[in-house]
Parts: C-alpha cells; sequence; structure tokens
C-alpha cells in the first residue's frame, strides 16, 4: 500500500542559513496598535476551491478569500517591531535577548518559533 510508505524529508535551511536570513512583513499584512499597545495584524487568506463554494452558500468570502485577525501578545510585538526588513533573524534574537534579559539560546528558540508560526500564515515571509 503506498499509502503508508515514508516520503523523503523535506530539505530545509540549517540553523545557521536560517539565522542568517532577513524577515520582511508582507505587503498585505495591516497592522493596528491598540490602546494597550498591543499589536492587531489583519490579513485575509486564500481557501481552498471546496471550502469556497461552502463559504458562498453561507454568504461569507464570495471571493475565495477570507479576511483574519491576529492579535499579538507584548512579546509577539516587540519581535513584530524588530522585524524592520534589514535585520537578521540573529540581530532580532540577540535584541530580544538583550530586552528581556535573556540567554540567546532561550530567545532563539522563542524568536525563531514566532517567525515560523507567522511565516506558516504567510505574514513575514524569509530572504
Amino acid at each position: 500500500m503506498k499509502r503508508f510508505e515514508k516520503r523523503a524529508a523535506a530539505i530545509g535551511l540549517t540553523r545557521s542559513e536560517a539565522l542568517a536570513c532577513i524577515p520582511e512583513k508582507s505587503r498585505q499584512v495591516k497592522e493596528t496598535i491598540l490602546e494597550d499597545g498591543n499589536v492587531l495584524l489583519d490579513y485575509t487568506v486564500t481557501v481552498r476551491p471546496w471550502f469556497s463554494g461552502l463559504l458562498k452558500r453561507m454568504g461569507v468570502g464570495a471571493d475565495g478569500r477570507i479576511a483574519k485577525k491576529l492579535q499579538l501578545d507584548e512579546l509577539g510585538t516587540q519581535v513584530w517591531a524588530l522585524v524592520d526588513n534589514r535585520k537578521t533573524v540573529r540581530e532580532i534574537v540577540r535584541d530580544f535577548a538583550l530586552s528581556h534579559q535573556l540567554m540567546e539560546k532561550e530567545a532563539e528558540v522563542a524568536v525563531t518559533r514566532f517567525v515560523r508560526e507567522l511565516g506558516k500564515r504567510g505574514l513575514i515571509g524569509l530572504r
């Protein structure tokens, strides 16, 4: 049965290559600063065709796109502010570690997870 065969592992970036990348904010993301100082990100996502048909029947997302929002907490807001399309991930980690008095490894884990999650959502890209 082919369903249960192992797939080849996807080739990704090494740790040092990933830390050398420069994260860039997507131009389609609108950011709003809330009263408490945190950031609210507004973005749209394209849904799969079968789900798009269901949404059309419900009167939502007639063009196959739906609006989403993501509210960042204090730490996420700070990392989002550090993404300036010039700093590498390593520099963002270093700045984050200094501002929160963390060991660099702890900051690296937190920042890279956050950057990866934003990348999965299409809110940032790496170059």
